[in-house]
Parts: structure tokens; sequence; C-alpha cells
């Protein structure tokens, strides 16, 4: 690159631009051990990618699988029967009460003739867009543990989340949005806090960037304040020499350390976002029609709506994978239904219903579903039994999860629960199973994505996984 393209970088950046400068030279985020992102395979590294961006909503708590998409008419016979556990599970919040028919009504939808509950009458009209894993099972019965196990396979904190894993692997699609990009609750961060966007042990660039799709600023202090005048392009030049030279140094005595290099990288990233961003979150420029789909004329969806259509304008232009969280940490406001089922599922499934129905139709008619994936999950399940009164107590012994769009064989399902929806008793799927599937169909051989650290050589899912054929087209 000549020199003076290289003072027009820094003239226009007032530093950023130069600093962009360096991250335009070396814009890929794989490890120099790894195969490249391989133009043959439609980007993939080890065989040809259906997908090329992710959107994933997960919904936080634990959604009652028997009260949504999980129809168990043997809850109906049994309902109040003492039949459970006569000690407490390890998991359990309490003692385990009488089987609990759902208290909502289910009909057959589609084609497919996939059942689905009242409380998601708009996303049951889109249900032959869907695959359904019904028998998802986890290790753990306690949200922290198993919302790490669904992000990162494993229960503990210190390992990559899979949007870390595939930003590692794949690189960006852009130089102008983050590759991994995390929309959380309004109401707050999930459990665990910012450790389920992690990039553990990989190098800190992969991890998640927060955004706040919400707030006034969802990219806080990308701008300089107005408030302080002698923060100008011109003023910044001599004060990045000097920062270039101090991270230069660092970097010589510390080899190792990856965390300089992603703030370099970030800062690099925010002169880009300079120009981007404003564009990306102004949805004011869609349609009415568009937020009206989305419920953004609505209170109790207009934040989730909000983040969903946010979703569509990052991976349309570029982001690779989004994750949209609903509901956070805690014992209200979320998916953690233990007081009541009744009164606690329908106005948080309320939230979601109407945006991500407007979101598969977005995507479709938008013709994204040629390339990009969309998931719905949570992190496991509830009883059977009811807990108090009305409500449902933690249980990893199966949930429901679903994918839509590019590769996906759409009106499908594999696996069953047993006749209460307690534990999984065909086609059991573990996050290994589920992680190697989307890493399939990005085209990466989750056997062969691995990361050496301690002298272990790491992967997404550990020792296991295997590829869900039964829901791929």
């Amino acid at each position: 690159m000549s020199n003076s393209r290289r003072e027009f970088l820094w003239s226009i950046g007032g530093g950023f631009g130069g600093l962009a400068l360096s991250h335009m030279l070396a814009n890929s985020t794989c490890s120099s051990e790894l195969d490249q992102p391989n133009p043959a395979f439609d980007g993939g590294l080890h065989h040809p990618a259906k997908v090329k961006r992710i959107i994933q909503l997960f919904m936080t708590g634990g959604a009652s699988p028997m009260d949504t998409f999980d129809y168990k008419p043997e809850l109906e016979k049994l309902h109040g029967q003492k039949l459970g556990p006569q000690e407490k599970p390890e998991g359990f919040t309490a003692m385990p009460g009488a089987i609990m028919k759902s208290p909502f009504k289910f009909k057959q939808y589609g084609e497919c003739g996939q059942w689905v509950s009242s409380v998601f009458p708009q996303q049951a009209k889109e249900v032959d867009e869907m695959a359904f894993l019904m028998a998802m099972v986890s290790k753990s019965n306690v949200h922290g543990p198993a919302t790490y196990m669904m992000n990162s396979g494993f229960l503990l904190p210190g390992f990559p989340c899979m949007g870390a894993w595939i930003s590692y692997g794949l690189g960006n699609l852009t130089d102008e949005l983050p590759t991994f990009v995390v929309l959380p609750d309004g109401k707050g961060l999930p459990y665990n806090q910012k450790g389920p966007f992690s990039s553990g042990f990989l190098p800190a660039v992969n991890q998640g960037t927060v955004i706040r799709g919400g707030a006034k600023n969802p990219v806080p202090d990308l701008f300089a304040n107005g408030r302080y005048p002698f923060a100008t392009r011109a003023a910044d030049r001599d004060g990045f020499e000097l920062l270039r030279k101090l991270n230069t140094d660092h970097a010589t005595r510390n080899p190792g350390d990856s965390r300089l290099d992603a703030r370099i990288q970030s800062y690099e990233l925010a002169a880009q976002m300079q120009l981007s961003a404003p564009d990306v979150f102004d949805v004011s420029k869609e349609s009415q029609a568009t937020h009206r789909d989305y419920g953004l004329d609505k209170k109790n969806t207009e934040d989730f709506g909000r983040r969903c259509l946010l979703a569509r304008r990052l991976v349309e232009r570029g982001t690779r994978f989004v994750q949209v969280w609903s509901g956070p940490q805690g014992a209200t406001g979320n998916w953690d239904n233990h007081g009541s089922i009744p009164k606690e599922l329908p106005p948080i499934a309320a939230s979601v219903d109407q945006p991500i129905a407007a979101l598969i139709r977005d995507l479709r008619s938008r013709g994204l579903f040629d390339d990009t994936l969309l998931i719905w999950t949570t992190e496991f399940g509830r009883t059977p039994f009811a807990q108090g009164s009305d409500g449902r107590d933690h249980n990893g012994g199966s949930f429901v999860t679903w994918l839509a769009g590019a590769g996906v064989k759409a009106g499908s399902s594999h696996g069953r629960s047993d006749d209460w929806a307690y534990q999984a008793a065909e086609g059991k799927t573990y996050c290994y199973d589920f992680h190697a599937t989307i890493l399939h169909l990005l085209g990466i051989d989750h056997r062969r994505l691995i990361y050496r650290q301690n002298g272990i050589d790491r992967r997404l899912t550990d020792v296991h996984g295997h590829v869900v054929q039964q829901i791929l087209s």
C-alpha cells in the first residue's frame, strides 16, 4: 500500500483510520495453524458450507417443553397424582409435587403437524420452516453450569463459547462490524453474566461484542463526548503515535498475551464502526410495517422485537454470529417459572412470539435463509411435576430446540421425550451433537477445529458429538 494512501487514512481518521489500516492488512482472525476458509467450499474449512451467518435466540431460565412445543396428553390423564421421585433429585430446588398437566391448549400446525401450545400462536404459523430437536438433554439442572454447557460444551467457566469458536475458525465476513455480536435482554445479562460470550483460552479478539440494542447509544463511547471539544481528530495524532510505541513495547515483552492484540483490534474496529454503526443501529430507516411486524409498537414486544430486527440488520451487513437473549438472570422476568406456569410463562412467551415469527418471515422474504441459520434454544427443560401449586422445577432430562433456514430440513423433527417430557426417550441430543451439527452447516468438521491449550487439543465438542443428519436437507 502506498505511503499516500496511508497518509490519507490517517488524515480522514485522525489516527483511527491508521489503526484500521493494520486491521485491513491482517483482517483474518484465523489461527495460522488452521486451514483458512476455502472459497471453493463457500467459505467452509473442511467441506462446502451451507450456512454463512447465524442468529441464535436463547431463552434464559429453562423454557418449559410440555407447555410450548412438546405436547403430552398423558399428563392430562395423570394430573394430580404423586408419581414423581420420593427424594429431591440433584439440582431440583424443591421436592417434586404431583403430576401437572399443561394449563395451555395444544393444536397441530402446518403440513408437518407439529404440536404447539397457545402461548406461541405466531410461531405456530411458521412450524413448516423449522426442524425440531425434541430430545435435547443437559448434564446439569442448575442454570449457571447448564448455560455454560449449551454455549461452550462444558459445565465450568473458562472455555470458549460456540460464537468464539466460529469467529476463530472462520474469521469475519466484513471489516466494518464485529464477527460475533451479543444482544442481551434490556433487563440485564443472563446467568454467568458475560461468561457465555467468552473466548476462554482462544484469542480475546474472538469474544462476543456486547451491544445494548435498546439503549440510545448501543455502542458506548464510539464517538467523543461533545463536552470535550479538545478531543478532535487532529489532537489524536500524537496520542496515537505514542500509544503505538507503548503497544509495540508491551507486545514485545508479553508475546503470549492476546489481550493487547484484542484491544488494538477493537479500536481498529471502532474506527470502521464510526462509519457503519450509525446506519446499522438506526431502525428508524425501516418501514412502519416492519416496525409493526416485529412488535416495536407494543410495550411487551418492543425490546425483544428491536433486538431481533437489529440481528437481521447485522447479519444482512456481514456479522457472522448474533446471539439474542430473552430474559436476564434471576428469579423473575425470564423463563425460570418456579412460581406459576399459568401466570409467569404467558408474558415472557408473548414478549418473543411475534418478533420471532416476524424474523422468520423477514429472513425468508429477503432471501437470507439461503445462507443464514436461525436457532431457538434454552439451557434445560422443566419438570412434569408441580412445584408449589402450579410452578415447575428445573429439569435437564429433556427440552426442545429448533432450527430454521439454510441447510435445515424444514418441517422435520428428531428425537422424542417420554410420555411425561421428563427424560429423553429416543434420539437423545446433547450440546455436543447440537454444536457438531451447527459447525457442519458452516463447513467445519467439529473433530478438526482444534486449539492446543496447556498440552491438550481442545475443541468445542470435547471428545463427543455427532452431526444430527436427520434434520439436515
